[in-house]
């Protein structure tokens, strides 16, 4: 926790990121509120046992034969309770509490209330147990049943329950308060609220962590922004260490007004101060991120998440998966993070379809085998079955071989979908040109571009083109990667009619990129000699690259071609292979 000298200075800080409205919010739900008092309660209900020490050894010897009775534990009978009051009419129910085994106390009147049944219901019990001998309600059953009514949005009803605490004299504390501010501002009465918090300090009720964090988020849920951070402080000189929901309460009002930067500067320095986010506060950041597309302080997030072994809900996981891909960032992190949700969202459209192929085709024992397995998640079992069946050169059929593939990249596992290849490769089992593509994409995002290379040879072999924007972005990466040899291999594998505009000077940059200024030069050479197109964008790259490697000598004569080429370009149409190269190199990028 922060020491009150250094959370104040902590709290300058953070006043430079406040003042952009804020749009409400709903994740401070009542557990603050119902939880606030379970430890003060829990220990007025300890009790004290009596020993008889001069007991009879005939009493003892007749307690011992005693048939023993099945034990219920407390949180049974509650649960039991709350069943009954849910599932059964007011007078059933009520005849059914009547007879229970159970000593009515404020403690498990409490309990029960807080397990949220229906709110008449609840109602209903709480004055029929207010009529129980021996039973008087107390300052936490009044205050679970008023945040009952507060919940429900019925706030004349929770200022009556409120009232008849005063009138018979229940002890009111911060609390209580508390529920009563939160609920009133969650109604969209701020004012009343303030008023409330005023009030509630003027009979001098000492607020705690818990208070002042709700009210603060009742202050930012208003866009009053500047008594919020007046609160902040005034809770720091009072001596309360903010907790995790305080930092909280303060991220996601950041986050609400655009400021990641301030989100993250307060998820780094609550770490510093020993106050760990938890999984709810990575969940609503995460989702603030989503919203605001904001794909670089959720991978911070994610990275914490993994190291702290956190995970999302589905619901935000299906989020941020959305997020990413609309991005086009790859979601890899976010799967590692969420390995359960992830092997659950498997291709299964894919599986289910070669389940309906399974039906109505012959296929052998091990096509089905994989399917079930598949089918089953166990994809480190694929990967066994695949490598055995691949020893004894025994086929699958080639759908099989497609949804093996896409399911271990929908996953991330790039090692079972190039197993899959090889196995494909080996059998010479001919494979649909979108799975070689799903491959190649989820390699060159994982940077293994040797592997990305054998790919493209496969399609080759079968006849299947990666196509000229593709094959020309692959080169190029090979090169930013200083993968020379491989973007060599790439461009001699392919047939002379995939050597576009584009792969040229996709290759002519690569050379330049590895100051191999020579056989740049060739290639253009080369280029020309063959007939293709040369594209301004080529021209460019050209120019480029001789200025980067210092050949100033050759780069006069390169220019007057190029104006000529620009001459010459005007009165003409360009091709489609032109025009593909200025779109992919304009701007006269590099690596």
């Amino acid at each position: 926790m922060f020491a009150t000298r250094g959370a104040d200075q902590f709290s300058k800080k953070f006043q430079l990121f406040l003042g952009f409205p804020l749009k409400r919010s709903s994740w401070f739900s009542t557990t603050i509120i119902n939880h606030a008092h379970s430890l003060t309660q829990s220990q007025q209900r300890r009790t004290v046992r009596k020993v008889n020490r001069l007991a009879s050894k005939s009493t003892k010897s007749v307690q011992k034969q005693d048939i023993d009775l099945p034990k219920v534990f407390m949180r049974d009978a509650i649960t039991r309770i709350s069943h009954t009051l849910r599932s059964s009419t007011w007078d059933s129910a009520q005849d059914q509490l009547i007879k229970l085994p159970i000593k009515w106390d404020s403690y498990t009147v409490n309990q029960v209330l807080k397990t949220h049944p229906p709110m008449e219901k609840a109602w209903l019990f709480f004055n029929w147990a207010s009529k129980l001998k021996n039973f008087k309600h107390d300052q936490f059953t009044y205050t679970t049943m008023l945040d009952i009514f507060g919940e429900a949005g019925r706030i004349s009803s929770m200022k009556y329950v409120f009232q008849q605490m005063q009138d018979k004299g229940i002890k009111i504390d911060a609390v209580t308060y508390t529920s009563l501010i939160h609920r009133i501002s969650d109604h969209g009465d701020i004012n009343e609220s303030i008023k409330l918090w005023q009030d509630m300090k003027d009979k001098g009720f000492v607020p705690n962590v818990v208070c002042y964090t709700a009210y603060m988020k009742c202050l930012f849920d208003h866009n009053r922004v500047k008594e919020g951070a007046k609160i902040y402080k005034e809770m720091l000189q009072s001596g309360c260490s903010p907790n995790c929901h305080t930092y909280t309460v303060l991220m996601e009002h950041l986050a609400s007004s655009g400021k990641f930067d301030g989100v993250l500067e307060i998820f780094s320095k609550m770490q510093d101060a020993g106050v760990q986010p938890d999984k709810a506060s990575c969940n609503i950041l995460v989702e603030k991120c989503c919203k605001a597309g904001e794909t670089q302080a959720m991978m911070k997030i994610l990275q914490y998440m993994k190291k702290n072994f956190l995970v999302l809900r589905y619901s935000v996981y299906q989020e941020a998966s959305h997020a990413l891909k609309m991005a086009r960032v790859s979601d890899r992190l976010l799967r590692d993070v969420n390995c359960h949700l992830s092997l659950q969202n498997l291709n299964q459209d894919s599986i289910d379809e070669s389940d309906g192929i399974a039906e109505s085709s012959c296929f052998t024992l091990d096509d089905r085998l994989i399917l079930y397995l598949l089918n089953k998640k166990s994809l480190l079992a694929v990967d066994y079955l695949l490598d055995s069946l691949m020893n004894k050169c025994l086929k699958l059929d080639p759908r099989i071989v497609r949804t093996v593939v896409e399911v271990n990249c929908n996953c991330g596992r790039v090692n079972g979908a190039f197993l899959a290849f090889e196995f494909s490769v080996k059998l010479g089992i001919t494979i649909e040109r979108t799975t070689y593509l799903t491959m190649v994409g989820e390699l060159i995002r994982t940077n293994s571009f040797s592997r990305a290379v054998d790919i493209v040879e496969a399609m080759v072999g079968a006849d299947l083109s990666l196509g000229s924007e593709l094959t020309a972005l692959l080169i190029h990466r090979l090169g930013c990667a200083r993968e020379l040899a491989s973007a060599e291999k790439l461009f001699s594998i392919l047939p002379d009619q995939q050597k576009s505009t584009a792969v040229y000077t996709a290759l002519i940059n690569t050379y330049f990129t590895f100051g191999n200024v020579d056989k740049g030069l060739e290639i253009f050479e080369t280029m020309r000699k063959q007939g293709i197109n040369v594209a301004l964008s080529t021209c460019s790259v050209l120019l480029n690259g001789l200025e980067r490697n210092g050949l100033f000598d050759k780069l006069q004569s390169y220019r007057k071609e190029k104006k000529r080429f620009q001459s010459e370009s005007c009165g003409r149409k360009m091709s489609m292979e032109e025009t593909l190269c200025d779109l992919l190199f304009a701007g006269n990028f590099d690596s």
